[in-house]
């Protein structure tokens, strides 16, 4: 993925220097901590974060067990709702969810409680046995699940709690998704990501073959044809272009891809690192990308955006973190030609400024230029249509890039069911996807149930 880097220098720290910049970016909560920080919660009734927490977590009702020093409980009530409550209290935007909700805004402190590092400290801190979900009767059923990420994995979880068998078929060479491959290393540390995965794995019924991609060397035609339902939790797995000429030059990739390869590095300092970058995006994949280069060493670090901060989707909390790591954030312009040097590699960009014409967004003619030894590209994802190549998969009814789905999670084709990035419905968070995963298990349960009663 990154050939085109290869003329790159090195960082010149070590691995063991450079791991330092990659801990923990919120330090997690102590036993006294957390007691503390429960007491301020006012375990309001029909709590405005329970209301608004897309994975309908009874958040005063977990909080209320870590005051009582009932962790497992706390955990429990999260898990039950979220299997990925571990990862989502790392990277869920509370900021704009349940914090924003909490009504302790609107006293006299007028800081929120801290729902995100209590619901860490009740998964980082519990002490089941024994996997704390237990698989009812068998129902003798078979599901196919594709894609290991968190959509997928929410899904097969819920159908083997429901007493179905389950095989998750996955392309790349670990389960995880976003949170293995995808997600800032200081917000995931540890190799968190995979211990989730093995943990949510402990109840059983569930078996992950690797390597297994759609349209590739595993096909819907067979999946439909061999498994009693079928679920599709592709994530999106192509990153939109920026249709410029110079756009494959050495130099220029795709941010996520850049990500990858940093979650997955053995050794830090064997990553190329520009001195000067520029990173093109709004969400936080373009965030992360920028700090993550900044604090392996890179010089100059600069974000690039068509419209005004307040337009970005990522959270206001993201972009303080982008301007504490000493990122450059360039707003109100658009890239207009990519510049390359004698051998044809990135040297920079040429941006064009913009502005709002009403409610339209237009050049103004006056451009600049930001020097560059690498530029990434984090505008967006899309679905990669080789997954959905085969002759059944065209049949799928599709909303822009997007699989249409019902409020059942339903495809156009019965028996096949989708959820997580790939479909239209939300935005794409991590815990909504794990929110269609849990609804669509259910909801194939249901339908597989109603046809055996039928019988």
């Amino acid at each position: 993925m990154l050939d085109s880097l290869n003329y790159i220098p090195h960082p010149s720290s070590t691995n063991s220097e450079l791991a330092t910049h990659f801990t923990d970016l919120a330090p997690p909560l102590n036993a006294r901590q957390a007691a503390i920080e429960a007491a301020r919660c006012l375990y309001c009734y029909d709590a405005p974060c329970t209301r608004i927490c897309p994975s309908e977590i009874d958040v005063a009702s977990f909080i209320r067990n870590i005051h009582d020093r009932n962790v497992d409980g706390a955990a429990l009530g999260i898990l039950k709702q979220n299997i990925f409550g571990g990862s989502c209290a790392r990277v869920c935007p509370t900021e704009i969810l349940c914090e924003d909700a909490c009504v302790r805004n609107h006293d006299a402190e007028g800081q929120p409680v801290k729902i995100a590092l209590l619901q860490r400290y009740a998964t980082d801190n519990m002490s089941f046995t024994d996997h704390p979900f237990q698989r009812a009767k068998a129902t003798g059923r078979k599901i196919a699940v594709v894609g290991a990420g968190p959509a997928g994995l929410s899904c097969a979880h819920r159908l083997a709690m429901l007493g179905n068998d389950v095989i998750v078929f996955e392309a790349q060479e670990k389960a995880g998704g976003l949170n293995e491959y995808g997600i800032a290393k200081y917000k995931l540390t540890d190799d968190f990501a995979q211990r989730e995965v093995d943990f949510l794995m402990g109840i059983g019924g569930i078996e992950i073959r690797l390597g297994q991609k759609l349209g590739d060397n595993l096909h819907l035609k067979d999946l439909h044809a061999n498994y009693d339902a079928v679920f599709l939790g592709l994530g999106l797995g192509a990153s939109r272009q920026l249709g410029l000429t110079g756009e494959d030059a050495p130099g220029l990739l795709a941010a996520v891809d850049y990500i990858a390869e940093l979650r997955q590095a053995a050794d830090l300092s064997a990553l190329p690192v520009p001195k000067r970058a520029i990173v093109i995006g709004a969400g936080n994949t373009a965030i992360d990308m920028a700090v993550q280069i900044q604090r392996l060493g890179a010089e100059e670090v600069t974000l690039v955006y068509r419209r005004g901060f307040n337009a970005m989707s990522a959270t206001h909390h993201e972009q303080d973190i982008a301007k504490a790591n000493q990122v450059r954030m360039r707003t109100w312009a658009q890239p207009q030609q990519v510049l390359l040097d004698a051998a044809g590699r990135v040297q920079g960009m040429r941006f064009e400024k913009t502005r709002l014409e009403g409610n339209r967004l237009a050049g103004t003619g006056e451009t600049f230029e930001i020097a560059a030894d690498a530029i990434f590209k984090a505008i967006g994802q899309t679905m990669d249509d080789g997954a959905l190549a085969d002759p059944l998969a065209t049949l799928l009814k599709r909303d822009g890039d997007r699989i249409h789905v019902d409020e059942h999670f339903r495809t156009a084709l019965p028996g096949i069911y989708a959820g997580g990035d790939c479909v239209a419905p939300g935005q794409d968070l991590t815990v909504q996807a794990v929110q269609h995963g849990k609804l669509a298990a259910m909801a194939i349960h249901a339908e597989l149930q109603s046809k055996l009663e039928a019988a």
